[in-house]
């Protein structure tokens, strides 16, 4: 759905609903043996397992005593880390959505479809410093938590992802997902290290690099214009006109170089533009992940 459109639908929950509705639903699958609905292997029985999961046809063609495993349903565990620093809350056009308004609108549909799924979901915001801590679970009605959360104070100057990512490693007491959704204007080499040390615990790890069509193209009509970071407020003068195509091979490489460190520390990584149909980061960035069909 279009993001223009969809934003007048109304606030976080109802949009989050919107987008997530016609997705079809998927279904994680665990390596853990559980007594479920689909087969998986025998093993002998011990004292104390339950009588009702002996396979009897084994019992009565070779009068051994075996119990049928099935592969469990999983409960995957994920938190989505939001990046809510001042240099998210910026759009170059008043008619798109601020990159954080986007982003909180693509974490409530993420959060949605997978407690849909039965999955458990949690979320860490930060910004200079991790302002919103929520553990995973998997009550739906844990939902309309995730949700007023977003609503919590942010902006601050800088961006702590790492100290966002080891939080939500904390959450977790086994391997599960850790969603990164930023901008990524912050040093890179720290947010790599921390990534390779949560996949070396084994979760799985995405990164939604959210990016304004303005941001990527410098798409700026004025001949003169003042360009101040939000972060850190250092300004500078420049005419887009003679920095414009300098500006787009700058942002071309550091794509590149985000899209190269994420695939090091085995993380799948998207760029998500505002402009973008909600629908399309959702399906690009979690395919491989079976979150969607």
């Amino acid at each position: 759905m279009d993001p223009a459109l969809i934003a007048g639908l109304g606030n976080v929950e109802l949009i989050a609903r919107r987008i997530v509705d016609g997705f079809l639903q998927g279904l994680h699958r665990s390596p853990r043996k559980g007594f479920s609905v689909e087969f998986a292997e025998h093993r002998a029985y011990q004292p104390g397992d339950d009588l009702r999961y002996i396979d009897w046809k084994v019992l009565a063609r070779s009068e051994r005593w075996m119990m049928k495993l099935n592969n469990e349903d999983t409960n995957l565990r994920a938190t989505i880390v939001l990046d809510v620093s001042r240099s998210m809350n910026w759009t170059g056009n008043p008619a798109r959505l601020t990159k954080m308004a986007y982003a909180e609108r693509l974490a409530a549909a993420i959060a949605l479809l997978l407690l849909r799924q039965r999955d458990a979901v949690g979320l860490v915001r930060f910004d200079d410093r991790v302002r919103t801590v929520i553990r995973p679970q998997a009550r739906t009605v844990h939902w309309h938590r995730l949700v007023a959360a977003l609503d919590d104070p942010g902006s601050g100057r800088g961006s702590d992802a790492p100290g966002g990512l080891f939080r939500a490693a904390a959450l977790v007491n086994r391997p599960g997902m850790v969603i990164l959704i930023s901008d990524l204007l912050m040093e890179s080499d720290e947010v790599t290290d921390t990534m390779k040390g949560l996949a070396a615990t084994g979760h799985h790890l995405t990164a939604l690099h959210v990016l304004d069509p303005t941001e990527r193209d410098l798409d700026v009509a004025a001949i003169e214009a003042e360009f101040e970071d939000p972060e850190s407020g250092a300004k500078l003068n420049a005419e887009p006109a003679e920095v414009r195509e300098a500006y787009r091979t700058a942002v071309a490489e550091s794509i590149e170089e985000w899209r190269e460190r994420f695939a090091s520390a085995a993380a799948s990584y998207e760029v998500v533009m505002t402009d973008q149909p909600f629908g399309l980061p959702l399906r690009r960035a979690f395919l491989n992940r079976q979150i969607l069909p």
